[in-house]
């Protein structure tokens, strides 16, 4: 891995100054030029292109696990589990992101991987209410029990409530969210008390609603 000076983009499999190749061309010469020092030193420059290449096969199986593998890499991996990363993450966490892609799916769809996800990828405390619940009950014909409309609400509590990203918010949610229950967003400031009744605030496309 090199990065050269001044190149903020992350550092990627390139020439690396002084990489050994465990397999020299100059090895695989024919008897005339395997003393030849002009043959020699013209065949070490593919020595010196392909090292890194035998490196990444040496360490291939690192490439796959996503606390060790390359920074780069890691947003093809991300790609290839369906996990949701931010730019607000940090490197750890992506890497948490992608390594827990299996478990967050198996919640996906629930007001409690709704509210992981918000809090994992904007870094964001969600409480999630539903509307929907479960209940048994020993006697015929009872009352059903949670809402008869299906819904959301996602209320999140900050001390900077402008800073709240509206539009990547709204995008976690509607990946996260079954896709026929609306979803209300309740941003409220950590000093804020809401008033008997009322629950007012944000919906998903940054505008003011009461639900």
């Amino acid at each position: 891995m090199t990065r050269a000076e001044g190149d903020p983009r992350p550092a990627g499999r390139r020439a690396v100054q002084g990489l050994l190749t465990p397999h020299p061309f100059g090895e695989r010469l024919p008897g005339p030029y395997a003393e030849d020092d002009f043959a020699q030193r013209f065949v070490s420059a593919f020595d010196e292109v392909l090292a890194p290449v035998f490196s990444v096969l040496d360490c291939l199986d690192a490439y796959w696990d996503p606390r060790l593998a390359p920074e780069d890499f890691l947003g093809w991996l991300a790609g290839w589990v369906a996990a949701d990363v931010g730019e607000r993450q940090s490197l750890a966490e992506r890497r948490e992101a992608v390594a827990g892609a299996v478990r967050a799916h198996r919640l996906r769809g629930t007001a409690r991987g709704l509210a992981e996800q918000v809090g994992a990828v904007l870094g964001l405390p969600a409480e999630v209410a539903e509307s929907g619940a479960a209940a048994w009950s020993a006697t015929p014909g009872g009352e059903l029990p949670g809402e008869p409309e299906p819904a959301l609400r996602l209320r999140i509590r900050t001390a900077d409530p402008a800073a709240v990203p509206a539009r990547a918010l709204a995008a976690l949610i509607d990946a996260n969210r079954p896709a026929h229950v609306p979803c209300t967003v309740d941003v409220q400031a950590t000093d804020e008390v809401d008033e008997p009744g009322t629950d007012r605030g944000r919906t998903e496309d940054g505008s003011s609603a009461d639900v």
